[in-house]
């Protein structure tokens, strides 16, 4: 008499091969177009100066994923302007602060277009997962306070 055994079942939950072949394509230009109006239209509610909390998020993280971009490799010359960047930042929130709206001035404007062409550059330029991976970096950075990451809510 033999032993009675467990048939062990093995369910194929992803298909590995098409999970590779995405990860290792440029991201689709669905998702990058979702993320470019939300970027697009962040900065116009800045530019009217009728800007939200969730307008001021979206730019402060296109900033922070931009600065971890460049500070990895990709892109390092985005740097100065996402000084400038982050300078707009912190004077649109002192001004909100200080009771009036929260906008930019023509120069913060001006650098925030500029780092949104330019982070459109980076993360078109490398495969998905390498852009997930500096997200993922990011939001680490974020939740332990990292001294890189001065704009955040």
């Amino acid at each position: 008499m033999s032993r009675k055994r467990t048939k062990r079942k093995v369910y194929a939950l992803i298909d590995t091969i098409r999970h590779a072949m995405v990860g290792a394509a440029i991201t689709d230009t669905a998702s990058l177009d979702k993320l470019r109006m939300l970027e697009l239209s962040a900065i116009e509610s800045f530019r009217i100066g009728k800007a939200t909390r969730e307008d001021w998020k979206a730019l402060a993280d296109l900033l922070n994923i931009a600065t971890t971009m460049a500070e990895s490799g990709i892109g390092p010359e985005v740097l100065p302007v996402c000084a400038r960047a982050e300078e707009a930042l912190g004077a649109a929130h002192a001004r909100f602060k200080a009771g009036g709206s929260l906008g930019f001035d023509g120069p913060g404007l001006q650098a925030m277009r500029e780092l949104a062409e330019y982070h459109d550059a980076q993360r078109t330029s490398v495969s998905r997962s390498v852009y997930e991976k500096a997200i993922k970096k990011t939001s680490a950075r974020i939740r332990s306070a990292h001294a890189s990451v001065k704009v955040c809510i």
